[in-house]
């Protein structure tokens, strides 16, 4: 049986306009990878507990767009998007991610830089967010963001358990 680590993402404040998330996962890099960027895996896992996810588009290369799209508890939509900047396989991705709300524009989007460490078959995921303002990483942390991402987190690790 692998030994999973539900719960356990760490989130620290590296500067003032920055968020970092760091957690283990029971699978090799590959398998991790894998369920963060193919549509199909991503909709097992990004609402956590949260909704049902609706739409995952995902154009995995540099320049490409990425959405995700989310029914929050049936009763409204949540969706963000971006842009990819950066893609080595299996180690690192880069990419701008955008809160769709009214007036929310792509200017200024926080940059998220996502590693992907393997140390024997197990896989550590860093993602470090640059926000352009303290109050804009403020907000994030302010939104519930972390009691979400620990359930999205956990749920990765179970589809990342889970493939072959």
């Amino acid at each position: 049986m692998t030994d999973t680590t539900s719960g356990t993402a760490k989130v620290t404040l590296p500067a003032d306009d920055q968020i970092q998330i760091t957690r283990d996962f029971a699978a090799p890099r590959h398998r991790v990878y894998r369920a963060w960027t193919t549509p199909d895996l991503v909709k097992r896992w990004w609402a956590g507990k949260r909704g049902t996810v609706t739409s995952v588009e995902i154009d995995l290369r540099v320049g490409g767009q990425w959405r995700y799209v989310m029914l929050a508890n049936g009763d409204f939509e949540v969706a963000f998007h971006g842009e990819y900047r950066e893609i080595t396989p299996n180690e690192r991705l880069v990419h701008t991610e955008v809160y769709e709300t009214p007036g929310a524009a792509d200017v200024d989007a926080p940059v998220v830089t996502v590693t992907f460490t393997e140390s024997g078959d197990r896989t550590t995921v860093t993602m470090l967010t640059r926000t352009h303002t303290k109050e804009l990483r403020d907000a994030i942390l302010g939104s519930g963001m972390e009691s979400g991402m620990q359930e999205s987190m956990d749920a990765l690790e179970e589809v990342a358990v889970s493939l072959d």
